[in-house]
Parts: structure tokens; C-alpha cells; sequence
């Protein structure tokens, strides 16, 4: 695997009854881990667990229950793709109102990032027609020769804008 990095896949229920009943058979745990193409440890565990629970159903995850369930997923993402310019706390209020669960606007982003869509700037461009883009060849042809101190004059209005908090007070929208 890239980087040492295992890559994690649960056995499904029916693999692992097949599992189950080939060493109930009597075969060694060494020749069904290689039949099925995994660890041996694998097998090792699953058997072990067989013979002293008597099952071999997974056990539940540990850590904080999902707050939402997959059709919660899909309407978090098809409200955003609607209503483009609504904050994740508005989609969290709109989810709790059609769903009765309480959601975090915490969630919402992890929900959507997970849908393909993430935040962005909405770009505002100013249309340029014929006309716009003459006159602003012709200032560029009068302005090439200034000098500094003529430059140092010049506000552009359409530079970059900086804020010294840490909120922006932008709306951002969410995009794929």
C-alpha cells in the first residue's frame, strides 16, 4: 500500500458464515485465510470469537452516534445545491424543521464536504462590452510613459481586500 498505509475492508455477514462453515469442516484456519485471500489473524480472530460468543456479527462502533441518517445527507446537499447562498446555519434550521432532529451547523459543512460540494467566494465580474474594452486600451496607451510619483497618485479600487478581524462578513456559496 502507498505510504504504509493498510486500507481497512470489514468482511461482510455471508463471507463470513463461508469462513465459518469451511472451519467448521475441519479445515485449518491457514488454508481459508488463503482461499479468501486475507491474514491469517483475520480468520484466527473470527473463529476464536465464534467459539466463545458463539456469533460472529460485528460489534458497534465506539464514539459519538451519527446525528443524521443518509436520506439527512441528501437533503443537506439538495438544499445547498438549491438555495446556493444559504450559511450552514440556515440549512442546519431548515434540516431540523423537515426532519424533527436537532442538527449542529457544525455538521452541515462535514455533511456537504462529504457530498462533493465546499465553500467558495462568488465571483463578480464586470461585463466588459466592445466599448469598455476600448476605453481601457486607450487609458493603458495614454498611461504607459508615467513615472512613480504619478503612479503613487493612483487608487485602484478593484485590488484585493484585506481585514484585520478575523470574520470577513462574506457569504460564501457552496460549489462541487
Amino acid at each position: 500500500m502507498a505510504n504504509n498505509q493498510s486500507v481497512r475492508r470489514h468482511l461482510d455477514a455471508f463471507t463470513r458464515g463461508r469462513i465459518l462453515g469451511k472451519l467448521e469442516e475441519g479445515r485449518s484456519v491457514t488454508s481459508v485465510a488463503a482461499e479468501f485471500g486475507i491474514a491469517h489473524s483475520i480468520v484466527s480472530r473470527l473463529w476464536r470469537q465464534f467459539q466463545t460468543t458463539g456469533t460472529a456479527i460485528r460489534g458497534f462502533r465506539s464514539g459519538h452516534p451519527r446525528g443524521t441518517t443518509l436520506a439527512d445527507d441528501r437533503y443537506i446537499v439538495l438544499q445547498a445545491r438549491r438555495y446556493m447562498r444559504q450559511t450552514a446555519g440556515e440549512i442546519a434550521r431548515h434540516t431540523t424543521q423537515a426532519t424533527g432532529r436537532p442538527i449542529s451547523r457544525f455538521t452541515v459543512p462535514r455533511r456537504l464536504h462529504g457530498g462533493g460540494l465546499f465553500p467558495r467566494r462568488p465571483v463578480r465580474c464586470v461585463p466588459l462590452t466592445p466599448a469598455h474594452r476600448i476605453r481601457r486600451s486607450l487609458w493603458c496607451r495614454e498611461h504607459r510613459n508615467w513615472i512613480d510619483n504619478e503612479w503613487g497618485r493612483v487608487l485602484f479600487t478593484d485590488e484585493s481586500r484585506f481585514s484585520l478581524s478575523s470574520n470577513s462578513h462574506r457569504i460564501l456559496i457552496w460549489r462541487e
